[in-house]
């Protein structure tokens, strides 16, 4: 299923590439779903915690991971549930890298809710899903299903396959 939405994709794109450029698209992100029950691990060259508004900021090649999903950063605040209970969303700036199963997307801030299930990556957004690319302002991506909806100036290359 996922490789027939993968040989499909490129077809789809270039059916929607007009209406990209006026509007804002939706697009497959990903061969992953969300699973808030596995644990979120994050490595980076520096961490602030603040206690008393129940905040942490790391700084420095940050790179969050949770199941097969991967985000990198220069600077994300994670900002904690009620009560310092959970991760309740993460805020990247600087350099934001996500990447999920063959998919990666680059923007210059990605605010990723756990509750909601959903990241929002905004500033200069470039997807790269096989040969082919789309750049946008922002993209939304729902996790629960892997949907993606770009908006802001969409713009799309087109690999067609043939020689070069």
């Amino acid at each position: 299923m996922i490789a027939v939405r993968l040989l499909l994709l490129p077809v789809f794109l270039f059916a929607l590439a007009t209406a990209a450029f006026a509007q804002g698209t939706n697009v497959a992100f990903g061969t992953i779903r969300q699973d808030t029950s596995q644990p979120v691990e994050v490595t980076a060259d520096n961490l602030n915690v603040d206690q008393e508004n129940g905040t942490a900021v790391f700084e420095g090649n940050v790179l969050i991971g949770q199941g097969e999903m991967r985000l990198s950063a220069a600077r994300v605040l994670v900002v904690y549930g009620d009560g310092g209970e959970g991760i309740s969303r993460l805020e990247a700036t600087g350099g934001v890298t996500l990447v999920s199963g063959p998919d990666a997307a680059e923007a210059e801030r990605a605010d990723y809710s756990i509750d909601e299930g959903t990241i929002v990556m905004s500033g200069n957004v470039l997807l790269a899903q096989g040969q082919s690319a789309l750049s946008a302002d922002r993209m939304s991506v729902r996790l629960s299903d892997g949907t993606a909806q770009m908006s802001g100036r969409v713009k799309t290359i087109l690999q067609t396959g043939g020689d070069n």
